[in-house]
């Protein structure tokens, strides 16, 4: 046990209790909004996140934000995933893991998406069947999935062979990209300020949960692998 342990790289020990600060982080942020979301109560960002996404919703804007949604819908994602698994076939078939743990961390949000929306029974503030705003609204599965689908190829681009100008400008983009599909659900009206929150506290936390056994995995393999040559 205690070789195993020295046999961690220090780099790994700082990812490691980064990944603990974070899943904790989220966990507890999550946890307190929905403490508030069963009791019912009025939560004043709520009122004042509605009353400026109503000011800036124009017809463009609504237009914009229309488009950008449906990036992270459902149809959106499945289509995305799929292409993913044949993408991670072809680069990765020899190391499974990455494959394993994508269809882990896809379907395990989605289970997640469903189970608290239906455990919350929060309702909208409207119901569009226009932007997918139908069901319960908290938490908002527009915010939860794409950081777990987007999030997990920011991590795959990362892990890449890739220059670091190409890794940075990819990754922010997605990472904006992220952000606007969580935002997109205020201007269109089928979500609360804290269904987004709430949303995107949980899919980083399952994200980053996913990743970090993940990476202990590989490392697990990797020494497996040096040990038997």
């Amino acid at each position: 046990m205690l070789d195993t342990l020295k046999a961690i790289p220090a780099r790994t020990y700082i990812l490691i209790v980064t990944a603990l600060v974070i899943i904790g982080g989220g966990f507890y942020i999550f946890a307190e909004l929905g403490e508030e979301v069963l009791e019912n109560e009025k939560i004043m960002i709520d009122q004042h996140a509605a009353d400026f996404a109503e000011s800036i919703a124009t017809p463009g804007v609504t237009t914009f934000f229309a488009f950008i949604t449906e990036l992270g819908s459902v149809w959106a994602l499945t289509v995305g995933s799929i292409i993913m698994l044949g993408v991670l076939w072809y680069f990765y078939q020899r190391k499974k893991w990455r494959i394993v743990y994508f269809v882990i961390a896809m379907g395990g949000v989605t289970l997640l998406i469903s189970g608290l929306k239906a455990a919350f029974s929060r309702d909208r503030p409207n119901l569009i069947e226009q932007y997918d705003g139908t069901g319960y609204s908290f938490p908002s599965g527009h915010s939860t999935a794409p950081i777990v689908f987007y999030g997990f190829i920011i991590y795959l681009i990362i892990r890449s062979r890739l220059n670091a100008l190409a890794k940075w400008v990819l990754n922010i983009a997605l990472g904006i990209l992220i952000l606007l599909i969580a935002f997109s659900r205020l201007p269109l009206g089928v979500h609360y300020f804290t269904d987004v929150i709430g949303g995107l506290t949980l899919g980083l936390t399952w994200l980053v949960t996913c990743i970090a056994i993940l990476e202990i995995t590989l490392w697990q393999s990797g020494r497996k692998a040096k040990k038997e040559l």
